[in-house]
């Protein structure tokens, strides 16, 4: 049975993870990315995305919402948005353009990445003719519910109303049954998948004089990073040759104080971010990965290094013991703990190549049973039909 699928996360530059599931499910359903943007420099093929109007240009924001309304035939709404066009109430408009899109798409499903979505889609989850799947992952499912009351009370009223979840991992399923709980629930683990025939295994690995390791991703608190920064301070207070980058780094100025501060700025160096495929070939030049996040639900860093054959160590935290086994696919160490990190890199640069052989298989392996590409799409198939079935038997 073909579908159509919206998925929504407010623009059209989408997570890895979706990019590679919209991919798969194009083959079979019609696809439909809706955003806030004007245009896309490299659509994925066989993709429909639809502009909502962008804030960058007031020009092509009109344009695009008085072509929606004529899209729509609603006529009546031509003159009252002109209206709100030079008042200047965007917002408002790109909710109508929204409303007016759901409408002519007519979708079986609706696919939200971000609880922050949600009230975009209010209307829709009260309506229930549509089911409205969430996914649950990082920081607005494992951190701001936790933290802000207002968004938790927000979050326990709708999200009786959202007909399936997806979870990236078992232990961030967990946190969103804190907010609700109960055996109706659908809730499906689907982890991120990878095509193994474009990301090769990396057959050699060598043992340097000086250790290099690498971390990815943005500046966030719940990344740890400052953690792995009093790390390296006690490898160097031990006379370890290292030198540690972290890939989107640079231009942070907390980061840079504190390594100014610890007298670390000879061996740890910020950059910016570059393009996947320049990542993965500074994994190939690369001795360690460090993952010293705080919360995470299924780091997609992790799960490719570990398909490139890239040894990592990891803080615990969140969904990473579902990836990592103790000295058999990695290592991880407590969150929060510099020198339990320091320790295991100490501990690391002194195993033999064979048993680093031996965990980057392991890894390798691993990774391809629980994070294929085609695992993927299969189970967000899945979610999607379960959650058609409720409205089905409503109707019949």
């Amino acid at each position: 049975m073909s579908l159509k699928i919206i998925i929504f996360d407010g623009s059209f530059k989408t997570t890895p993870f979706i990019n590679r599931l919209v991919k798969g499910l194009a083959g079979n359903h019609q696809v439909y990315i809706l955003g806030f943007n004007e245009k896309l420099s490299q659509p994925i093929a066989r993709v429909n995305y639809v502009s909502l109007g962008s804030n960058q240009n007031k020009l092509n924001f009109a344009l695009t919402t008085l072509s929606t309304i004529l899209k729509s035939n609603k006529f009546n709404l031509f003159f009252p948005s002109l209206k709100k066009l030079l008042q200047g109430e965007r917002q408002e408009l790109q909710q109508q353009n929204l409303d007016l899109v759901l409408k002519n798409i007519s979708p079986d499903v609706i696919h939200l990445q971000w609880p922050s979505v949600i009230p975009w889609f209010e209307e829709i989850l009260l309506e229930q003719k549509i089911p409205v799947i969430l996914s649950q992952r990082g920081f607005h499912n494992n951190v701001r519910p936790f933290v802000d009351d207002g968004n938790f009370e927000y979050l326990k009223k709708w999200y009786p109303k959202i007909a399936g979840f997806h979870s990236v991992s078992k232990a961030i399923a967990v946190k969103g049954d804190k907010i609700l709980s109960s055996p109706k629930k659908v809730d499906s683990v689907v982890y991120t998948g990878l095509s193994f025939d474009e990301i090769s295994f990396s057959k050699t690995y060598k043992i340097s004089d000086q250790l290099k390791m690498l971390s990815i991703g943005r500046t966030h608190w719940k990344k740890g990073y400052d953690y792995a920064l009093r790390s390296c301070k006690l490898l160097k207070e031990r006379n370890i040759a290292f030198s540690y980058t972290i890939i989107g780094g640079a231009g942070d100025e907390e980061l840079q104080f504190l390594i100014d501060d610890l007298g670390l700025q000879d061996c740890v160096f910020l950059q910016k971010r570059i393009p996947q495929k320049e990542v993965f070939k500074l994994m190939l030049e690369t001795s360690l990965l460090l993952m010293p996040s705080l919360e995470e639900g299924i780091p997609n860093v992790v799960v490719e290094a570990m398909a490139i054959g890239l040894p990592v160590i990891s803080s615990d935290c969140g969904g990473v013991p579902e990836l990592i086994e103790q000295g058999v696919t990695g290592w991880m160490v407590p969150t929060r703990d510099a020198e339990a990190m320091a320790n295991a890199i100490i501990n690391f640069q002194e195993l033999p190549l064979e048993n680093i052989e031996r965990v980057r298989v392991e890894a390798r392996r691993k990774v391809e049973r629980q994070h294929d590409e085609r695992l993927m799409i299969v189970g967000m198939e899945e979610l999607y039909y379960k959650t058609l079935r409720p409205l089905a038997d409503t109707i019949l």
